[in-house]
């Protein structure tokens, strides 16, 4: 069966949960291990103003996650910003791929963004070539961005700007 993109719905929180579980999506993101399912809830159940979440559904399974939150800030509103994770038993099936498609899709045609944003970690080279792949270039590098496992870790600051405005 296909992966569909589709708004996530509260009976994906637990799924999701267990998705930001997974060794290399907690690697990849800014969470923390033994993500609860109560904080969960209470994410998911209280979304910002301007913010999306998506799921990779297949076959009734939750196997990725993206959250889009466009930019409050009146100087920023032609901006939106992503983060997301695969789960790892996915990782490379296309499964970022298509989440990216619906954002751009999304950021585009729909709510007339200039600007996409993203920070992702030095060190995810899959990652990092999925972003390029879809026209994102690094505009920059955080040095010590964060710390995961012991250490800190540097990121990339990444940018598409949409090709039609």
């Amino acid at each position: 069966m296909p992966v569909i993109i589709r708004p996530s719905e509260p009976r994906d929180i637990s799924a999701i949960q267990q998705l930001y579980s997974c060794p290399k999506a907690q690697a990849g993101t800014l969470q923390l291990p033994l993500p609860s399912l109560s904080l969960w809830e209470k994410r998911m159940n209280h979304l910002p103003e301007n913010t999306f979440s998506l799921v990779a559904d297949e076959n009734n399974v939750i196997v990725g996650q993206l959250g889009f939150h466009v930019s409050e800030n009146q100087r920023r509103r032609h901006v939106g910003e992503f983060g997301m994770a695969v789960h790892d038993d996915h990782v490379g099936k296309g499964v970022g791929s298509k989440l990216v498609e619906k954002v751009i899709d999304l950021a585009d045609n729909w709510l007339n963004l200039r600007r996409i944003e993203l920070t992702v970690y030095c060190d995810n080279e899959a990652a990092i070539a999925l972003y390029k792949k879809f026209g994102f270039g690094v505009e920059g590098t955080a040095i010590g961005y964060a710390f995961r496992n012991g250490r800190y870790v540097d990121a990339h600051y990444m940018a598409r700007l949409n090709p039609s405005l």
